[in-house]
C-alpha cells in the first residue's frame, strides 16, 4: 500500500475538478486530485484518440500543471472514512492501493447518462449520446457509418456535429422536448452571443441533417446489431434505418461518494452552501454532482471550492457568475426535462438489468429494490445498479440504496486492503 498525506484532496479529474485542484495549490495548500481515467479531462474533457483537446481544456489542464498540485490518474476511490479532524480515503490505482491522509476533500465525481429502457436498447451498437462521442474520441471508427442521435438537451446537435466530423452519415437528430420548449430556448440563446454562436456553428455542420423536435425513439431493431431504430411523435411513428445509435436522456449527478461520506443530497444533488461546502465539515462539492449545469458552471464552482477549501475567500465575481449560471442551468433543466411518455417505452419481455439480463416482466412494482435484488440479482453487476437502479427510479419511483463500499468495482486485493485500512466498527 502506498501512503501519502496532502491538505486538500481533490476526487475528479472533470472541468470542475481540475478548476478545484488548480485554485487550492495556487493558494499554497499542498493539493492532491486523484481521478479514475487514464488522463484528465473527465467525460467532456476527454482527449481525443490522437491527442487533441479543446482550447478550454488546454488552458486549465496547463493551468493545473503549472499550480504544483500533484496528480494521480488510473485511481479509483473505493471508501472514505473519517478519524478525528482529518479524512482518510482508499483508492485503487491499477496493480497498488494507496491511502490518502487528508483534511479536505473536493469532491468533484461528475455525472452520468440517464438510460430509459425500451425495446432494443442493450442491441450491439446502441450507445448513450455521450457513451458515443467518448468512443469517437478512444478511435471508434464511424467514417460512412449511418448515425441516428436521440435524447434530449443541447449535447444531442454537439454529438451529432462531432459524428459527421468523423466522416459519418447523421441520419437523424430527435429531440424530445416540444418544439415551443426548444425554441424559447434557442430565442434566450442571445442573451449570450458567444454560445448563440457555437450553437449555430454546429448546426451549420450538419445544415442537411433533419432536427426533429418533440421526437423520441420508442424500438430498435436488429438480429446481432442495430439496424433500424423507430421514432415517434406521438402521432405518427417511422423506421430509420442505422449502423449506430446514441440515444440517453438527459444527466444524473454522481452523488454515491458524496452519500457514501454522509454529505446531505436534496433532489439528487448533494446540499451545498454559498462557499461549496456540504454538510459534512472539510468536505466540498463542485460541479455536476451539486446539479447539472455545464462546464462553464463547473469550472466556477470548481475554483469556490478549491479556494474555500484552501482557507480562503471567493471572490465576488465568481459568486456573481456562479448565481448567473445556476439561473441558466435551471432554464436548460425544464426546458428540456424528460417527457412522461418515456417512462411508457418498456414492456415485460424489455431488460431492465443489462449487467444480469433482468428483464421489467420479472419485477414486482410492490417490491424495494432491495427485494428485487434478492428476487432477481437486479443491481448485482458490474454497474452496481447505476443504470438499472436510477432507471427504475424514474419509471417506478424506487428510491435508490445508501451507497456501502466499494464506491467502484476493484480488485479483491484493494478491497482486503481497505478494511484493513478503516476497519468496520
Amino acid at each position: 500500500m502506498t501512503r501519502a498525506t496532502c491538505e486538500v484532496l481533490v476526487v475528479g479529474g472533470g472541468p470542475a475538478g481540475i478548476a478545484a485542484a488548480s485554485r487550492a495549490a495556487e493558494l499554497g495548500a499542498r493539493t492532491l486530485l486523484v481521478d479514475e481515467g487514464l488522463a484528465l479531462g473527465g467525460q467532456i474533457w476527454r482527449a481525443s484518440h490522437v491527442g487533441h483537446r479543446a482550447g478550454a481544456a488546454r488552458r486549465w489542464v496547463g493551468r493545473l500543471a503549472r499550480s504544483g498540485a500533484a496528480v494521480r490518474s488510473s485511481t479509483s476511490v473505493i471508501d472514505i472514512d473519517s478519524a478525528r479532524d482529518r479524512f482518510r480515503v482508499v483508492g485503487d490505482a491499477q496493480g497498488d492501493v494507496i491511502s490518502i491522509d487528508t483534511a479536505t476533500i473536493v469532491l468533484a465525481t461528475g455525472a452520468r447518462e440517464l438510460f430509459l429502457p425500451f425495446p432494443g436498447w442493450t442491441l450491439p451498437n446502441v450507445f448513450g449520446v455521450g457513451g458515443g462521442q467518448a468512443l469517437m474520441k478512444s478511435g471508434m471508427p464511424v467514417r460512412g457509418k449511418r448515425v441516428v442521435v436521440a435524447g434530449t438537451g443541447p449535447l444531442v446537435l454537439a454529438v451529432a456535429a462531432s459524428f459527421a466530423s468523423h466522416g459519418a452519415r447523421v441520419q437523424a437528430m430527435a429531440e424530445q422536448a416540444p418544439r415551443a420548449r426548444v425554441a424559447r430556448f434557442a430565442a434566450r440563446l442571445w442573451r449570450t452571443p458567444l454560445r448563440a454562436g457555437q450553437a449555430m456553428a454546429l448546426r451549420a455542420r450538419i445544415a442537411t441533417t433533419r432536427y426533429l423536435t418533440g421526437t423520441w425513439v420508442t424500438r430498435a431493431q436488429g438480429s446481432s446489431r442495430v439496424e433500424s431504430v423507430t421514432l415517434t411523435d406521438g402521432r405518427s411513428s417511422r423506421a430509420i434505418e442505422c449502423d449506430i445509435l446514441c440515444t440517453a436522456f438527459g444527466l444524473l449527478p454522481n452523488v454515491e461518494l458524496p452519500r457514501l461520506a454522509g454529505c446531505a443530497v436534496g433532489a439528487g444533488s448533494v446540499l451545498v452552501d454559498d462557499r461549496q461546502a456540504t454538510s459534512v465539515d472539510g468536505i466540498y462539492c463542485a460541479g455536476e454532482p451539486t446539479g447539472i449545469g455545464g462546464v462553464e458552471l463547473s469550472l466556477v464552482e470548481g475554483e469556490i471550492a478549491g479556494t474555500t477549501a484552501a482557507g480562503a475567500s471567493a471572490s465576488p465575481r465568481l459568486l456573481a457568475a456562479r448565481a448567473r449560471l445556476r439561473r441558466d442551468a435551471e432554464v436548460l433543466t425544464s426546458t428540456f426535462a424528460p417527457r412522461p411518455e418515456l417512462l411508457h417505452l418498456a414492456n415485460d419481455d424489455t431488460i431492465a438489468c443489462r449487467c444480469e439480463d433482468v428483464r421489467l416482466g420479472e419485477l414486482d412494482r410492490a417490491w424495494t429494490f432491495r427485494q428485487a435484488k434478492l428476487y432477481t440479482r437486479i443491481g448485482m453487476g458490474p454497474c452496481q445498479g447505476r443504470i438499472c437502479a436510477s432507471a427504475l427510479e424514474c419509471l417506478w419511483g424506487w428510491p435508490r440504496e445508501g451507497p456501502r463500499p466499494p464506491i467502484q468495482p476493484a480488485r479483491v486485493a484493494a478491497l482486503l486492503a481497505a478494511a484493513d485500512e478503516n476497519p468496520v466498527t
